[in-house]
């Protein structure tokens, strides 16, 4: 039985960030008359199979450049079982068709939005010029087409894409404009990981359903309480008695995710935002916030077929531990041949250049009122403000501070991958020892990055990824000049 004090005491310290559940008070005030009267039951769980994400086929190549077309529209899908939901997609998918990339070879979308609403299509991880970033003022009106170039100049990474509009980005994430966008080189071919079918992406992110089913979108909702892996409720999976390479994304608005094997079995992290770690790092479990990925392998040799093992999840700050304490189960159904392996080097990552600037962010969101703002260096976001100004190949150091006693927040910078040189004063974990764009910052405590800002020029934002808070206006703009 998975136990609320079991799953609050495990996991977390393991991944190196000292955590307890009383650091996951994620909402302060939630107006108990705006929640729904009436949820949908609990589905059952494991009663269903994990799909595998579509992969998105190009309209046309050229030489040099693939072509996409994606249409943005209402769908009604069955996301819980005999139900239809109502829902937004790229192109009838939840999540979005993945779109499968190669470094040095650039892709050109073209979104369309057949929506009642503005979007902003945002390629989260990406290096790319201002006017293809998805910047959260520069929208797509509802009809309209818009070419997104993405040239791909950057290393292997798993990346995603989703809405970006400001005021709408959080619901429209939620009701489902996110899908993954995979960068893959020569750096990642030559290893012997797992490949082909035993490559999988796995997004995770949880949800709302009132008694008929629809998805409820009340800002900071403390009753997302229905986990969805791949856009269904707690599937199995089935797996070969081998090694698997799994992509996990978490894709929620709010919720933080400490993954682990119910028989506390080892999972090999090798990879993170932005891309493979230099070394592989083994681990009972990881976490994972708002927009983060990890790349992991699990060896399922260890299990003789007809077993089963349950993916947990650890941090429990919303629902109950039977609601949000398990993900999805892994069922061993054959053997398979494996030649694959982790080597013990993944990749060289370049040493870090001297910083020529350091600066520091303070996140801070207000705590006890009905309709919380939220603010960096103590400042709603406004698109039209530019908050730090910096010298086009400058390297910073930045210092992300968390004030709030109780809220976690974690950190997105768009345009560059950084790297964490400390937390709370000590060295990152394994974990967090390759490039990033998104970090947890718990309440109270001081990330440092650093950042390399010589790619592109333009204004670009940096916010929390706790998509309900950059709602609430915690973003802000830099200016690369």
């Amino acid at each position: 039985m998975v136990t609320r004090r079991r799953l609050l005491g495990t996991g977390l310290a393991a991944a190196g960030v000292g955590l307890t559940g009383a650091s996951f008070t994620p909402l302060l005030a939630v107006d108990p008359a705006k929640a729904s009267p009436s949820t949908a039951a609990t589905p059952d769980q494991f009663a269903v199979a994990m799909p595998r994400m579509p992969v998105l086929r190009p309209t046309f190549r050229t030489k040099t450049t693939d072509h996409y077309d994606v249409t943005m529209r209402p769908v009604r899908k069955e996301i819980l079982p005999g139900i239809q939901t109502d829902l937004l997609t790229y192109d009838g998918n939840f999540p979005g068709a993945t779109i499968k990339a190669r470094s040095g070879r650039p892709v050109i979308v073209r979104q369309h939005n057949g929506l009642d609403v503005a979007t902003s299509v945002h390629l989260h991880g990406a290096s790319v010029t201002q006017t293809n970033d998805g910047d959260p003022m520069d929208t797509l009106a509802p009809g309209g087409d818009r070419l997104y170039t993405y040239p791909n100049k950057q290393p292997h990474a798993s990346l995603w894409y989703h809405d970006h509009a400001h005021h709408r980005e959080a619901e429209s994430v939620y009701r489902g404009l996110h899908g993954s966008y995979l960068l893959s080189d020569s750096i990642e071919d030559q290893l012997p990981l797992p490949k082909g079918e035993y490559d999988v992406e796995i997004g995770i992110r949880d949800a709302h359903f009132d008694a008929a089913g629809q998805l409820v979108y009340i800002m900071d909702d403390l009753e997302r309480t229905t986990l969805l892996t791949n856009g269904v409720p707690y599937p199995y999976f089935k797996v070969a008695a081998r090694k698997y390479r799994l992509r996990f994304a978490n894709m929620a608005n709010q919720r933080f995710l400490g993954l682990q094997l119910a028989d506390g079995s080892d999972i090999i992290q090798i990879g993170s935002d932005g891309g493979l770690l230099p070394r592989p790092h083994t681990t009972k479990s990881f976490v994972l916030t708002p927009g983060e990925r990890a790349d992991v392998v699990i060896d399922f040799s260890r299990y003789a077929v007809g077993d089963t093992v349950v993916l947990e999840n650890n941090v429990i700050f919303n629902g109950t531990a039977e609601q949000v304490g398990r993900v999805m189960r892994f069922d061993v159904v054959r053997t398979a041949e494996d030649p694959s392996s982790v080597p013990a080097v993944l990749r060289t990552l370049p040493p870090l250049p001297t910083p020529t600037n350091e600066r520091s962010i303070n996140m801070h969101m207000e705590e006890g009122v009905e309709h919380p703002k939220a603010y960096l260096d103590g400042k709603v976001y406004d698109g039209s403000r530019v908050d730090s100004s910096i010298r086009f190949g400058a390297s910073e150091i930045w210092s992300i501070t968390n004030t709030n006693t109780r809220v976690p927040h974690n950190f997105h910078m768009h345009l560059v991958q950084f790297r964490v040189i400390e937390r709370g004063g000590k060295p990152p974990a394994p974990g967090e020892s390759g490039l990033k764009d998104t970090v947890m910052v718990l309440a109270g405590e001081t990330v440092k990055v650093q950042a390399t800002f010589d790619t592109y020029r333009g204004s670009y934002p940096y916010h929390c990824h706790m998509l309900d808070h950059s709602a609430m206006g915690m973003m802000a703009t830099m200016k690369i000049s």
